[in-house]
């Protein structure tokens, strides 16, 4: 947004707050603002610890006290303006775990106490041809948590018990976090390179350092591409299994059979296409990536494919929640508080963690000391 400060009403479920969209596009309560009953810390667009009244669940939501939730680039995208459809004024988080502290009337399958897990996917109509299929992460009306919905950057949320997850017993609060997102759409990603055996991953962040875990229990073969120059990224992807890993600019030892794209660089597409053989696929896995530059057809012919991921179903969800505890998937984390969200983003942004980010809301005792 450019210029003065003005301030704007957002009416959302359970607030009314007035609000001051500054020049840079933060969200803030305007001095004066009455806070409500049984207020809730929050981080509320990028400004942390405002305070807002906690939701309240319809029939087919859930309460949740919030334990934990996974930072994620879509986050960033979110904040910074590249997805332009959100609902203002937003909490932010989509890969939430939590436990359950009330149910709407028609909720079923959980109950008060249970630990849940809430992914991006936050619904869709059910009646699309689409939903019909199977198929709802392409529903024209879905909706999307810390997006459409308010997220996880807060004590406490609402989800529809449609869309969410038990979390298996074996992860803790902090290290389930990751699975909700960078886990489920590693998976579906992982799935659309069909039986291939040796897997480009371009950008080593949270999916892949998952996904090189679950690709090496199906015995195949990942090689790993990371910023130019970024030995600490290379070496964490060879600890954990890459057989190769090298710049994004350089070639594998070998033709790769596939590549999924994890960095939102559209100058990689081209890149990957020059390191697959002939019939392989390029995925690219991010909701948003920047333009992809012009290439010549020679890069694209051979059959050579591109495809993207659209989000996820809740297929792929039970599939993945199920097969990680059997890996075992190892999420590594770096935690922060919920007033230090904003550092997480920009950590994230500029790269200087390895594994997943995750903010913790209300530590879990299990895992103190991990």
């Amino acid at each position: 947004m450019n210029g003065e400060s003005r301030d704007k009403e957002f009416l959302g479920k359970g607030l009314a707050f007035p609000l001051r969209v500054n020049a840079r596009g933060e969200i803030a309560l305007v001095s004066g603002a009455h806070n409500l009953d049984e207020a809730i810390r929050v981080i509320l667009s990028t400004k942390p610890g405002e305070r807002v009244m906690r939701p309240e669940p319809s029939d087919q939501e859930l309460l949740i006290r919030v334990r934990a939730c996974g930072v994620c680039r879509t986050d960033l995208h979110v904040v910074d303006g590249d997805l332009t459809q959100p609902r203002l004024p937003l909490i932010p988080g989509h890969q939430i775990v939590g436990v359950v502290q009330q149910s709407g009337a028609a909720v079923t399958g959980f109950s008060v106490g249970d630990r849940i897990g809430v992914p991006w996917l936050g619904g869709s109509c059910g009646s699309c041809e689409f939903c019909s299929r199977g198929e709802e992460n392409l529903c024209d009306d879905a909706v999307y948590t810390g997006y459409q919905i308010n997220g996880g950057f807060a004590e406490y949320c609402v989800a529809d018990h449609r869309f969410c997850f038990p979390i298996p017993a074996a992860y803790p609060d902090l290290q389930a976090a990751p699975l909700l997102c960078a886990g489920l759409i590693g998976f579906r990603s992982l799935n659309m390179t069909g039986a291939a055996e040796r897997l480009g991953f371009y950008g080593f962040g949270a999916a892949a350092h998952i996904l090189v875990q679950l690709a090496r229990y199906q015995q195949r073969r990942v090689y790993a591409f990371t910023r130019d120059g970024d030995s600490r990224a290379q070496s964490f992807a060879r600890k954990l299994g890459a057989v190769w890993a090298g710049g994004a600019a350089e070639l594998p030892p070998e033709p790769l059979d596939a590549a999924i794209i994890f960095a939102p660089v559209g100058a990689l597409v081209p890149a990957a296409l020059h390191a697959v053989r002939k019939g392989g696929v390029v995925v690219c896995a991010g909701i948003h990536m920047s333009d992809i530059p012009s290439f010549p057809y020679a890069l694209l012919w051979g059959e050579r494919s591109i495809r993207s991921v659209a989000n996820l179903t809740r297929s792929d969800g039970e599939a993945f929640m199920a097969l990680a505890p059997r890996v075992p998937v190892q999420t590594e984390v770096t935690a922060y508080s919920l007033e230090q969200a904003n550092e997480a983003l920009d950590d994230l942004r500029c790269g200087r963690f390895e594994g997943a980010a995750v903010i913790v809301v209300e530590p879990d005792a299990d895992a103190i000391g991990m």
